[in-house]
């Protein structure tokens, strides 16, 4: 009620108790001339995101802010303030970790909730209390699928995020787990006639994420068949969550890792963030992390409860599937609140925008001489571009026009130099796409192409 106005009758009681009659008596020291008799000249109706936009123009007029096209894992997206709101309210303020049922029912019922909006996106069955964050999952992933299968290696795709890959690494280093990587062909997709049978005999699963690194959406059913066929699971990594809204889920695959920021979390500079597993119902009793499920009391009321805790803190150690991952319990709120004021309209509304934004964006930038798109397999809202000069060159310049130009791909890529991931959501208004290739093009035309 704080940025409400007051109603007509609390206006009459405020007045009355200071001993008027009206607004008029009240302010009849004022001159007459000085007093407004008319509604001021306000611009629109605008819409809660219009109105942000419009003081953030309003700020601007002070010195420009950055433009940003850099995605690659973290994506800005709109967020509402109702969510801020929400998330303070008392009914969320209990004990962050939930052992005491009867003292946790706000934290607990958020989880649930939240566990309940992350299978229905993933198609899965069963999801956990969150993670980490999407790097941290994905390696829990892998780790769970060589307990389900019994086998120590991992095959993952290169075009999954290189961070990701890195956390892999670290985590398999000392537990003998043995990871293979998978290149990619021209569409920018997995080599799928590298996943033979001989290569996944004693694999445990596949690891690929959609859309991957380059921007490109993965073909998850036909991965799953060849990977079922030998045995081996598939797990689907997601760092575009927002793209399930117009994209089928992952359902073929066994298991989700997923990282929820674009789910109302702001970039905030690099985190924290939200992880995401989600599985199959038959594989929970080797899901890391924290399950709530749902009960009765004595009383017959309905309630929650901390169903399975597969912590060192909970069980004998040597039977604990994650021995250090928690949950993020406040950003999944977050994510929760977030979606439930979207609804699945909504979530769809902002995934169309995302498609139609990039896509104008990489026509308008195509048009650039030298400039050309690298992969042809479909995208949402991340594209890779080739260039004529080299991609830090191009970003330094960039920068000096307040924009914060794309991510260069050589930097982990080292033979896709001159090549760079273009990230466009919902956010970028048509005048900064149109004003970023309007510079981009005077950067290459000043300065020619390399020999």
């Amino acid at each position: 009620m704080r940025y409400l106005p007051k109603s007509p009758s609390e206006r009459q009681e405020m007045l009355a108790a200071i001993g008027v009659q009206s607004v008029e008596e009240l302010f009849e020291s004022i001159p007459e001339k000085f007093r407004l008799r008319s509604p001021l000249p306000l611009p629109g109706p605008f819409s809660e995101a219009e109105i942000v936009q419009y003081f953030q123009a309003r700020a601007g007029e002070n010195g420009r802010g950055f433009t940003s096209f850099l995605g690659a894992g973290v994506y800005p997206h709109l967020r509402s303030v109702v969510t801020d709101a929400l998330v303070q309210r008392g009914e969320f303020l209990t004990s962050y970790t939930p052992y005491q049922a009867e003292f946790a029912q706000g934290t607990l019922t958020a989880i649930f909730e939240f566990q309940t909006l992350m299978a229905q996106l993933t198609g899965q069955e069963v999801a956990n209390a969150s993670m980490y964050d999407g790097s941290t999952a994905l390696t829990e992933a892998a780790l769970m699928a060589e307990r389900l299968t019994g086998r120590n290696r991992v095959l993952v795709a290169r075009t999954t995020h290189p961070e990701y890959r890195q956390v892999l690494a670290t985590y398999a280093h000392n537990l003998g787990l043995a990871i293979e990587e998978l290149q990619y062909t021209e569409p920018g997709q997995i080599d799928r006639a590298a996943l033979t049978p001989e290569k996944l005999a004693d694999a445990a699963a596949v690891i690929v994420q959609t859309p991957n690194f380059f921007g490109v959406l993965e073909e998850i059913p036909a991965l799953a068949a060849a990977a079922h066929d030998a045995g081996a699971l598939l797990v689907a990594a997601i760092t575009e969550p927002v793209s399930l809204g117009i994209v089928r889920p992952p359902a073929e695959a066994d298991i989700v890792a997923m990282e929820g920021q674009a789910f109302g979390v702001s970039p905030s500079y690099g985190g924290p963030y939200v992880g995401v597993i989600a599985t199959r119902e038959k594989f929970v009793r080797q899901m890391p992390g924290r399950l709530a499920g749902q009960t009765t009391d004595a009383a017959g009321r309905r309630g929650f409860v901390l169903t399975l805790a597969t912590r060192e803190q909970h069980i004998r150690r040597e039977k604990a599937t994650s021995n250090i991952c928690t949950n993020e319990a406040l950003y999944a709120l977050v994510a929760t609140i977030h979606l439930c004021l979207m609804g699945k309209e909504g979530l769809r509304e902002v995934a169309l925008q995302n498609l139609a934004k990039a896509r104008f964006a990489q026509t308008e930038l195509e048009k650039i001489p030298g400039v050309r798109r690298v992969f042809s397999g479909p995208t949402f809202n991340e594209f890779t571009l080739e260039f004529p000069r080299s991609v830090k060159m191009i970003n330094s310049a960039l920068l000096r026009e307040k924009i914060i130009g794309p991510f260069a791909l050589g930097t982990h890529y080292p033979e896709l130099t001159k090549r760079a991931l273009i990230c466009v959501t919902e956010t970028m208004p048509r005048s900064e796409i149109e004003r970023f290739a309007a510079a981009l093009k005077k950067i290459v035309d000043s300065t020619g192409k390399e020999p």
